[in-house]
């Protein structure tokens, strides 16, 4: 949507008041560039001149992906260690007059399975991720399979943190709880990253289960080694996710195979295509 005459005066004055916010460059952990990245808009960031530069990523923002113009501005994580509370941000009259967007996870569930819509902002949501850098990507990454989780009805819990640990997430499938590891790195998986998520799933209930999620997929050596113990998590890759999406399988049904063909072959990784030929 191209900006007014309105919109653009005041993209510069944005654009004049935040150029203290945050560097151009050159901080790993606070920059404009990250910001952008963490927003999802990273694509609009252009090299060069701070000023111009900030400018172009806030009017392009806000005329092309106009729903991720708030969480870009709010990007800036470091508000949050300041004591001093912003009462705008507190303001429920103010709040309700800033965009918002419409997440797929805050949609009820169709009682008969995703409608096409759903699936295509799935698979979009998806391609958006994998476009993010590697520090935003893994967040993004959680956030999607949290929307997908919910839109098929499993009742997903965000990332929490249990002494000493990070769980990035967890969801229900037929009465059983499982817990959520996800990893979108540039190596496949090893036998050390589900070793590892094998000991977190261990140490909670006797009933716990485990979904390990890695886009790259797994090693052969890893997927070797760890079928030789008892397990009670079963694992996913990207292409798993793609052709769920685009043959439109209940995901319900696609874990709940994957779990039986566990048990049955004490193989924790079965691929889609394979359970469903």
């Amino acid at each position: 949507m191209p900006l007014n005459m309105k919109e653009a005066s005041a993209i510069s004055e944005i654009a004049d008041v935040t150029y203290s916010f945050l560097p151009g460059s050159g901080n790993l952990k606070t920059a404009f560039p990250l910001a952008a990245d963490q927003a999802g808009v990273g694509n609009f960031w252009q090299p060069g001149s701070k000023l111009p530069s900030l400018t172009h990523l806030l009017s392009q923002t806000l005329e092309h992906r106009r729903s991720r113009f708030c969480p870009l501005i709010l990007a800036n994580g470091l508000l949050l260690r300041v004591s001093f509370r912003i009462p705008e941000l507190s303001d429920l009259e103010f709040l309700d007059t800033l965009p918002r967007r419409e997440p797929i996870a805050r949609e009820p569930a169709a009682p008969n399975g995703p409608s096409q819509e759903a699936l295509a902002s799935l698979t979009l949501q998806l391609l958006e991720v994998s476009k993010l850098g590697p520090q935003p990507r893994g967040y993004a990454f959680e956030t999607f399979l949290r929307d997908l989780f919910h839109v098929y009805g499993l009742a997903p819990r965000a990332s929490f943190r249990n002494p000493g640990e990070q769980i990035d997430g967890s969801f229900m499938l037929d009465g059983e709880t499982y817990l959520l590891e996800a990893k979108w790195q540039n190596a496949a998986s090893a036998i050390g990253d589900l070793d590892r998520f094998a000991n977190k799933v261990n140490r909670q209930a006797k009933w716990a289960r485990g979904l390990l999620i890695s886009n790259t997929g797994f090693t052969p050596d890893g997927l070797a080694a760890f079928g030789k113990a008892s397990t009670s998590i079963i694992c996913m890759d990207g292409l798993d996710l793609h052709e769920t999406l685009s043959r439109r399988l209940a995901l319900g049904e696609v874990l709940s195979r994957k779990a039986r063909r566990a048990v049955e072959t004490g193989n924790p990784f079965v691929r889609v295509r394979d359970l469903f030929p």
